[in-house]
């Protein structure tokens, strides 16, 4: 493979660093789990070994990743600290997912136009490809949370700055309104209703593909506001 040169060999080690965050985050690589080899990361994502090393030596800097001698590098539960910044966290609790919403209205708003303006081509392939995935979940009857929430990390990955898919990723997948409603044994599963995700998140894809930043950034602003309405209009008369 062709060595990159020391400039964009950083933007693609930040860009690994965030693919592995997010896989971790969505339970793609669990708690306990071994990472695939160094060999198979190289492979799938179009990188070098050096890429693949300095990716995985920040994340074990950061408590995410412990190599074991002889067996491999595992998937560690994130340091205290990390976690500390959500940990009052309530999915169970109205106020705590409207906080949430409204905190990934202000940060994924913004990441949609600027992935519109700067995805790549692998970052475009990845974006069509968690959509499908979850398109493919709600057609078959499955739960699509965690689909959901990739396609978003997918797209914050996309905006090339980094820093939306960290915020995105620490944030995680629980907080979501489907996820909290499905655990308390009802809510929005009907048809009409996943149709009505899928269009909104068809709409933010193609507004992406489509070079739109200002079509991206208010399909977005629409998706998730129209997500904070629908679980207002779920549990209104919750106590907060």
């Amino acid at each position: 493979m062709e060595q990159a040169k020391p400039g964009r060999r950083g933007t693609m080690v930040a860009e690994m660093i965030a693919d592995l965050r997010r896989r971790i985050a969505t339970g793609e690589f669990p708690v306990g789990s071994r990472l695939p080899s160094e060999a198979r990361l190289c492979e799938e994502a179009g990188v070098s070994r050096t890429v693949v090393r300095e990716a995985v030596a920040a994340l074990r800097a950061d408590g995410l990743l412990q190599p074991r001698q002889g067996s491999g590098v595992y998937v560690t539960e994130p340091p205290e600290s990390e976690a500390a910044s959500f940990r009052d966290v309530d999915p169970s609790r109205v106020s705590s997912v409207i906080e949430i919403l409204e905190l990934r209205t202000a940060l994924e708003v913004e990441a949609a136009a600027l992935a519109a303006r700067r995805r790549s081509a692998q970052q475009e392939e990845e974006i069509i490809a968690r959509f499908e995935e979850m398109e493919a979940l709600i057609a078959s009857g499955e739960t699509s949370v965690d689909a959901d929430f990739a396609l978003h990390v997918a797209i914050a990955q996309a905006s090339n700055n980094s820093r939306f898919a960290e915020c995105l990723t620490l944030i995680g997948p629980s907080v979501i309104p489907r996820r909290t409603v499905r655990s308390g044994g009802g809510g929005p599963t009907d048809p009409e209703y996943l149709r009505l995700i899928s269009q909104e998140h068809r709409e933010i894809v193609s507004a992406i593909l489509a070079n739109d930043d200002a079509a991206a950034s208010q399909a977005m602003r629409e998706h998730l506001q129209g997500s904070l309405a629908r679980y207002r209009a779920i549990f209104g008369g919750r106590s907060v």
